[in-house]
């Protein structure tokens, strides 16, 4: 599909047909084609719960507005947003900094610095890590769902869930902030597509301000 289709193709669908599974291969390769999305010095601080058992979405429906599509869709994913990984010894960061060694793209006396330039922007307060974390994590999001409907799967994005709840209901560990659920599968095939959402143009988007 052309990229500006599935722009225009792209809904938040609100009901799965919970009979059509999404093979675990056809995940990886949304997954994988979203992982080409860019981050801050390439630190892809974004992690997923792959949630497909009924007893686990049903765990966290109750937990996410009792949401019908959370075990209706064959596959929700809890997108994880990293706020730890910035730091040095992180795991991501050690493999990055490695790779662009490798690549040449760095060379291994810049460690400092680079060690120096995370830090600045992204860990030199709460708020700093919280944004570089979700900021990087909602690129990826994006890019989950776009990569989604253009091999033919629907989704949709939620936030309305409680976010306490839900990490202490699947464990997940502090340093991870949880932007988002996304709920991913197809629609029956008697399903009606709602017609595309008003969406503001250019010149509405486009500002200045006077000094």
């Amino acid at each position: 599909m052309e990229f500006h289709e599935v722009m225009k193709q792209r809904r938040s669908v609100n009901f799965f047909d919970p009979k059509k599974e999404v093979s675990e291969a056809l995940l990886k390769e949304v997954i994988e084609t979203a992982a080409m999305t860019p981050s801050g010095f390439n630190l892809q601080p974004w992690s997923l719960v792959a949630l497909r058992k009924f007893g686990e979405k049903e765990r966290l429906k109750k937990l996410a507005w009792n949401q019908p599509k959370v075990t209706e869709a064959p596959v929700v994913l809890i997108v994880l947003a990293d706020r730890d990984a910035w730091k040095e010894g992180h795991p991501i960061v050690e493999q990055n900094f490695s790779e662009m060694v490798k690549s040449g793209a760095m060379k291994e006396e810049q460690r400092q610095w680079f060690a120096d330039a995370r830090t600045s922007l992204y860990g030199e307060t709460p708020e700093k890590q919280q944004a570089f974390a979700c900021k990087n994590t909602g690129f990826f999001a994006m890019s989950l769902m776009l990569a989604a409907k253009d091999l033919g799967l629907e989704t949709h994005p939620m936030d309305g869930f409680d976010h306490d709840g839900v990490r202490k209901a699947f464990n997940i560990p502090d340093n991870f902030w949880i932007p988002l659920l996304l709920a991913v599968g197809y629609v029956g095939d008697d399903f009606k597509m709602a017609p595309p959402k008003w969406r503001r143009r250019a010149e509405d988007i486009l500002v200045t301000f006077e000094s």
